[in-house]
């Protein structure tokens, strides 16, 4: 998939100056060269929201969730439970913890550096994992109705539990690897809240599900009807 190609749909959608997703990918080449974020790595994607990409490893995300939601280590039991329960009190018990986090069934990366860049300054997606979209509630209606065009599944919008990086990398790459078609409404980590503006959430895409999406774009209501056309005019006011 063409890059510009897709920026070309979302812009007939959504107007010329709807923002962007992010693509992310694993490779063994570290360009650009890893930047240290310590704590949590959304701190870093602001910028690449506005074009600058990104590259870690596993001794540049600070945090250690990050690192395993990443794919860099192996679930670190007796740090991450205990943490999510007891201080931050997102589960009533560590088990819970660690039974959805071990539950999303996400492989260890097998390359060395994982990279976010906007997808402007790509030409192919073919290499990406999946797509993030950071939206306002007009844009998800718009991407959402999308998303359930061709499906009736019941989770075909799915919204786990988890941390900012669970529900944008860990769940977007195991369903990705199996060639599933969910996707991944997110931010609700109240972590995670503070690094993105207060009226907006992200709906993370594995590429296996975007190739399907793009095919359909032109059947969907986001094309010239007359519902999406009044919302599409009040995302452009506001712009």
């Amino acid at each position: 998939m063409k890059a510009k190609d897709l920026i070309q749909k979302l812009q007939i959608a959504f107007g010329e100056q709807v923002e962007l997703p992010i693509a992310f990918w694993y490779s063994d080449i570290p360009e650009p060269a890893p930047q240290r974020i310590n704590g949590c790595l959304f701190k870093a994607l602001d910028a690449t929201r506005k074009g600058t990409p990104i590259t870690f490893d596993a001794e540049t995300v600070g945090c250690i969730g990050g690192k395993f939601y990443t794919g860099f280590i192996e679930f670190p039991e007796k740090m991450i439970p205990n943490f999510v329960s007891g201080k931050e009190k997102y589960k009533k018990t560590p088990e819970m913890v660690t039974e959805f986090a071990l539950g999303i069934g996400h492989p260890l990366a097998e390359k060395k550096y994982l990279h976010f860049a906007r997808i402007d300054s790509l030409d192919t997606l073919d290499h990406a994992e999946g797509i993030i979209f950071f939206a306002t509630p007009d844009v998800l209606t718009g991407l959402i109705t999308w998303a359930v065009f061709d499906t009736n599944e019941p989770d075909a919008i799915s919204t786990p539990f988890g941390s900012g990086c669970s529900s944008t990398v860990s769940q977007v790459v195991a369903e990705n690897r199996k060639n599933g078609k969910r996707i991944f409404l997110g931010l609700f980590d109240p972590s995670v809240r503070p690094y993105v503006e207060a009226n907006v959430l992200s709906l993370a895409i594995p590429m296996s599900r975007m190739q399907e999406m793009y095919q359909t774009f032109e059947e969907s209501s986001l094309v010239d009807t007359h519902a999406w056309n009044k919302v599409r005019t009040r995302i452009n006011e506001r712009v």
